[in-house]
């Protein structure tokens, strides 16, 4: 508990005041959980009171404070443990040559499965992805999915992750620096595991979105660790006071910085098909899923920047965001800027099949 966190580092020697002022950061953050926390409390009660969309979420309210302490803990005490090249180390102790070709050249792949009620989602769609990235660029994956599986749950059992997700990333090895791929080669294997609220993501109350040209590659279809075009695009959107960017092609949209953009016109659902321009995100084909389920038409076709702004409703998809309501688009309000109902109706629906999906 935070008391007796904080009891320890009270009593701490002089050997371990690193270690108070850690406790005392956590208690910091916590307290800061908590006003948020109450926060949602009382929106969600006036929600229910008048049937709003929040309605029947509050059986999760009873355990919310202790699960965002949780968090917080995890997040900031530097205790958490990792996976590098076939053994499990405390992060702190994780070390990656100079030379390895994924920090010269970005020569890697990685993947993000979301982690849901202490229980991985999806990772083995994440982990095909993985493997079809890996041939595209002529390296193979260097353990089946099962073995994958086992250290990415290892790593959330390991870690107490309740929501979160973890990372891996796989890149082409330790050798001298020259472009051509090294004849005789081991990749570099790690993985890591991250707590993040997801059920009751406070970012699902509404977003902003701040349009930037795509610069990329022309193989977007390989998720690929060579991101600078996305980081460059994220810090201009955070700069302009938005939560992610929506990258365009003279105009037309392609993805968001680290997700699938959507909109909805005349009742319809609209998302880019997918090409070598786009990420084939995995979260956008179980989005298309529940669109089926819940009878909601589709159309895979590409759209404006115009037609964002003018949308019904607009929102993205990732793997650790799921379902997010798009409510403004840099200085255009989207529709009434509230969270639009298909988009509360697929974001509820992703909520129930991750909850079935990692049930004990």
């Amino acid at each position: 508990s935070t008391t007796s966190l904080g009891s320890k580092g009270a009593v701490a020697t002089n050997a371990f005041q690193a270690i108070e002022l850690e406790v005392r950061k956590i208690e910091d953050n916590v307290a800061q959980s908590d006003e948020i926390i109450g926060q949602i409390v009382v929106e969600v009660a006036n929600e229910d009171s008048s049937g709003g969309h929040l309605a029947g979420q509050t059986q999760y309210l009873s355990d919310l404070g202790d699960v965002n302490r949780a968090l917080f803990h995890r997040n900031e005490y530097p205790m958490a443990i990792c996976w590098l090249n076939g053994e499990f180390l405390p992060e702190a102790q994780a070390q990656i040559s100079i030379f390895d070709r994924g920090l010269l050249f970005g020569d890697g792949i990685y993947e993000v499965a979301a982690v849901f009620n202490g229980r991985l989602l999806d990772a083995d769609l994440h982990l095909v992805r993985l493997e079809r990235s890996l041939a595209a660029i002529a390296l193979a994956s260097p353990q089946p999915t099962a073995q994958w599986i086992a250290l990415m749950q290892s790593l959330v059992d390991q870690n107490a992750i309740v929501e979160g997700l973890v990372y891996l990333q796989v890149t082409r090895g330790v050798a001298e620096r020259d472009f051509a791929f090294p004849a005789t080669v081991s990749p570099t294997q790690f993985a890591y595991a991250r707590p993040k609220t997801l059920r009751l993501d406070p970012n699902a109350r509404g977003i902003a979105l701040h349009a930037v040209p795509d610069i990329r590659w022309a193989r977007r279809d390989i998720k690929s660790t060579a991101m600078l075009a996305q980081v460059l695009a994220k810090q201009e959107a955070k700069a302009n006071g938005a939560y992610e960017a929506v990258m365009h092609e003279r105009g037309m949209i392609t993805e968001g910085g680290s997700s699938t953009v959507w909109i909805v016109q005349d009742g319809t659902l609209l998302t880019r098909p997918l090409s070598n321009a786009i990420l084939a995100g995995i979260t956008r084909d179980v989005t298309l899923q529940l669109a089926s389920q819940e009878g909601i038409p589709v159309l895979e076709r590409a759209f404006s920047l115009d037609d964002a702004r003018q949308a019904e409703e607009c929102f993205i998809t990732s793997a650790t965001s799921f379902v997010l309501p798009v409510v403004r688009i840099d200085d255009a309000m989207v529709a009434n800027g509230e969270p639009g109902p298909l988009t509360l109706r697929l974001r509820d629906a992703y909520l129930a099949r991750a909850a079935t999906m990692t049930a004990a």
